[in-house]
């Protein structure tokens, strides 16, 4: 395990390194998540909100995970295009999907949240249109991969079209301080420290860190599938070229099983 960051960035030694890692990556998300339920169901209701504030312990560290993930994508979109890297390819194409996952769980808490404490499922809000609009990118992002067949090209592609659509991220974090809306603004980290209780602030500070261990064990899962992926189909072209279609047609069925 003694390797320098060149070595770490090896598609051939991460896929070794993720095999490492992943049994104490999933121990310690199953920890941080039966920790943070437990907190979610020991803090006690809010004096305004009652029962319903428990949907913050899912829709805020879902919300924060969206944005981690796509901040994710941003330095790899640099590392694909300042240094051609191919597992930068590989990690900002792994963490689409999962971003839009997040980003997905924070929309869909957020209307069920809205509806007792605003009277509806959705408002045209700056934040919530922020956070839609995070939504699409993430799926045009994902259409993008998949309507460009070379890998190289595509990845040049979505890192020109992820470091444009980063600009979202700041207009999602401050939506609330730069516009009036229905939104409450950030109570978690202030100036002043938080406006949440304790009681109430440590499950939601253990359930983001669970959603963080989450993304991380899932995007190493998902980027060592695609280099898994892309060896086969670089076998399997190598073949072809080699004037044995029949056994490039079969390699990736035999090597996936």
């Amino acid at each position: 395990m003694s390797l320098n960051f060149t070595a770490y960035s090896n598609p051939g030694n991460f896929v070794r390194i993720a095999a490492r890692l992943l049994p104490w990556l999933w121990g310690s998300t199953a920890f941080a998540f039966a920790v943070g339920m437990l907190g979610t169901f020991a803090a006690p209701p809010d004096y305004q909100q009652g029962e319903t504030v428990r949907i913050m312990y899912i829709h805020v560290p879902a919300a924060w995970t969206a944005m981690l993930a796509y901040t994710f994508m941003a330095v790899f979109a640099l590392g694909s295009l300042v240094w051609r890297h191919p597992l930068s390819d590989a990690a900002q194409k792994a963490a689409a999907p999962l971003g839009a996952a997040f980003t997905f769980i924070c929309l869909v808490t957020g209307s069920l949240w809205g509806k007792p404490m605003w009277g509806a499922y959705w408002v045209w809000d700056a934040r919530l249109t922020s956070v839609l609009v995070l939504f699409l990118i993430y799926l045009g992002l994902i259409a993008l991969w998949q309507t460009i067949e070379d890998p190289n090209r595509a990845a040049r592609a979505v890192s020109i079209m992820t470091l444009v659509g980063f600009i979202n991220i700041p207009i999602v974090k401050f939506s609330v301080d730069w516009w009036n809306t229905l939104h409450q603004p950030a109570s978690v980290f202030r100036m002043e420290g938080s406006a949440i209780v304790g009681t109430m602030l440590w499950p939601l500070i253990v359930m983001a860190l669970a959603y963080t261990l989450l993304f991380v064990t899932l995007h190493v899962m998902a980027v060592r599938n695609e280099i898994i992926r892309r060896r086969i189909r670089r076998l399997a072209i190598t073949m072809a070229a080699a004037g044995e279609p029949a056994m490039a047609c079969m390699l990736p069925v035999e090597m996936a099983s």
